[in-house]
Formats: structure tokens, sequence, C-alpha cells
């Protein structure tokens, strides 16, 4: 056997030696992500392809615990496919995905990120539309997610309370038992958020949560998430330049994506001002 080929043995054998075993992952999730470094998502080198496309290129990212970051950028730089990858619905074809620093999201599935702390909304509200707004908080609570189950378990005080609080946060306390169906367009985003937030998530993905919102329903809503920041880690992708305008307030890291990868980041001012942002994203 040649040297070489020795060596790529011995690399598959330590890269197999560091995975953790069933057990191991069992005792990470049940004591949950550690953010004691102050760092609440880590991707490195993120690359994933589909049928010879790079939808991400060794992509960097890195979220702070209680930060609020915008990420822009044109269609097909990858956004989300990149909270695909965070979330568990794609496997990368290289890189490493971190929730906290003990918790590699590349080991688990789905409904197991989601347990750990990771929500996430799509672009189109996906609420039970035949329940009422205060049913669908319900059933985001319960550990059994079988609407019927869910629907004739009794909230605890606690729980009441939790409810209570996050119809007013969601800006729907008087919208309690109406139908979701008939909610607006906005009211709807907002009643997923709420759902989320009943699980309470440590880090929350958020895929164009003002697309379709009337002005005054977008600046509510970047009220509601500013008044989340610091309590929950917040990743905002968006192409509204105003309401990130609103939730960055001029001073907090914006990241621009293109072609998989980073293409620029800091203060908003300075992104709009880059002469390549400028080139693919922004024009003048």
């Amino acid at each position: 056997m040649t040297p070489d080929l020795m060596a790529q043995g011995a690399a598959r054998l330590a890269t197999q030696a560091a995975k953790p075993t069933a057990s191991t992952r069992g005792a990470l999730l049940q004591a949950g992500p550690d953010f004691r470094n102050g760092v609440a998502l880590y991707v490195e080198d993120i690359s994933v392809s589909f049928d010879g496309f790079k939808a991400l290129n060794k992509l960097n990212l890195t979220i702070n615990v209680g930060e609020l970051r915008c990420i822009i950028g044109p269609n097909g730089a990858g956004k989300t496919t990149m909270m695909d990858v965070i979330t568990g619905k794609t496997r990368p074809d290289v890189g490493k995905v971190f929730f906290g620093s003990t918790i590699d999201l590349l080991m688990l599935k789905e409904p197991q990120i989601a347990q750990i702390g990771v929500g996430r909304k799509f672009q189109k509200p996906t609420v039970y539309e035949q329940l009422s707004v205060v049913e669908n908080l319900e059933l985001a609570l319960k550990a059994d997610r079988r609407v019927r189950a869910a629907l004739f378990a009794k909230l605890t005080g606690e729980q009441h309370d939790r409810l209570n609080e996050i119809l007013t946060l969601i800006h729907l306390k008087d919208e309690g038992e109406r139908t979701a169906g008939l909610l607006s367009h906005g009211q709807k985003q907002w009643l997923e958020i709420g759902m989320l937030l009943m699980q309470d998530p440590k880090l929350l993905l958020l895929d164009e949560p003002v697309a379709g919102m009337t002005d005054e329903e977008t600046e509510r809503t970047a009220e509601l998430f500013l008044s989340l920041e610091g309590q929950h880690s917040l990743v905002v992708v968006e192409h509204d330049m105003k309401f990130v305008d609103q939730l960055t307030e001029g001073r907090k890291t914006v990241t621009v994506l293109h072609e998989g990868s980073v293409l620029a980041e800091g203060k908003l001012a300075e992104v709009q001002a880059n002469e390549k942002v400028i080139e693919v994203y922004l024009g003048r």
C-alpha cells in the first residue's frame, strides 16, 4: 500500500472516530445546545451541488446569540438552500453546521433540529385555516402534534399565560376566536410566527416574512422582530430594503449572498455602497 493510500485511510478512520455515537448524540440533544461561546449558529465551508450547479459554494456564516441578522442577495444566490441545509432538508456535499458549540446539525434529521430549538418560517404562511387563531397556537404548543389529541388536551396555567402573551406580541389579541382562514395575509404571517414562538425556538429562520404585506403590516412586523432580538437569534432573508433598514437600524450586520457565497458583509449603508453588490443585486 502506498503512503498516499495509507494517509487517506487514516484520515477516514479519524473522521469516523470523531463522529458521535447514537448514545452520545442522544445525550447532547437532551442537554440542548451550548451557547457559552456566544455563537448561536456556525456555518463553515458549506457547498451544495444540484446536477452540477453549485447552489452553495464554500459558504461561511456566524450568527451570535441574540443577534438579528438580515441576509440579502439576488434570486439564485443560495439563500433558501442555506436555510434548507440548516434545517436538515438538504444535505451538503461538504462543510460543517453547528448549533451552539456542541450540536452538529448535519448529524440530525429535520424533526430533531426543530425539537432542539431551530424554527423556520417559509415565504407562504402555513396555518390551519379551518381552526381558530387560538387553536392554531395550541396545536403548536403541544408535544403530541396530532390535531385531535392536541385540541382536547387541557392547557396548564403557565401555557395559558404564554398563549395570551404571544397573542399580544403578534398583534392578534382581539382575533383569538377568529377562524384563521379569514385573517388577512399579513395576519396569517403573524400567526405562523406566533406558532413558532409557542415552541420557544432559540434560532428563528424567516424567509421573506413581509412579502405581500401592506406598509402598516410591514412596520408592525419590524417592531415584532426587534422585540424578539436578544431573546432569540433571528436570521431574516428579505428583498425589501426599507424593511431591512428598519430592522438593522443603521448599525447591525447585513450579509449579501451571491452565487452561493458571501459577497459582502457590514452595515446596510456599507453594503449598499459596495460596487460588486450594486452590480449584481441593487443596481444604480
